[in-house]
């Protein structure tokens, strides 16, 4: 229980100071700088699965498919970061998956409800680094977004590239 709350806090310490660094030297932040704040985040998370997803599947026999990554990724790996599994695993069996997650353990700090729905897509940044990361290493190069429509659930839409 301890060491999710320090994960929580330390993520929304990550968070505000990317923001604050970025905002230090002008009154108000416009949308290049939300991205380029979105875009650090999201690299840093890219780091953080790519080592993650290493040590997790270091004694894992290879996996015959994207699908098998796929379910990996929602059991397993969803497991060792987020403390539970993906509730929800949808594909088109082209190279699309939606995971859903209706309790999203970074979201269910600030709000149930709508009430900080704008807040929402700097806080998932970094997940969707990890989950990024996590499918590179794997293999996969993907496209990963999050979309809130009610907090604490998410929704992380994966597209794998294809060479």
């Amino acid at each position: 229980m301890a060491d999710e709350s320090l994960f929580d806090f330390l993520h929304m310490e990550i968070v505000s100071h990317i923001y604050r660094e970025q905002q230090s030297s002008k009154e108000e932040m416009d949308n290049k700088d939300r991205a380029v704040c979105v875009s650090v985040l999201e690299s840093m998370g890219f780091r953080v699965g790519q080592g993650l997803i290493e040590r997790l599947t270091r004694d894992s026999p290879s996996f015959k498919d994207e699908l098998d990554v796929m379910k990996f990724v929602c059991k397993d790996f969803w497991t060792k970061v987020f403390k539970r599994q993906i509730d929800n695993l949808r594909t088109n069996h082209q190279g699309t998956y939606v995971l859903q997650d209706n309790t999203f353990s970074l979201l269910t700090q600030l709000s149930n409800g709508k009430q900080y729905l704008d807040q929402a897509p700097k806080y998932l940044a970094f997940s969707c680094g990890i989950v990024r990361g996590a499918l590179s290493n794997l293999g996969l190069d993907s496209v990963v977004t999050a979309e809130v429509s009610v907090m604490p659930s998410c929704k992380f839409q994966v597209v794998v590239q294809k060479l």
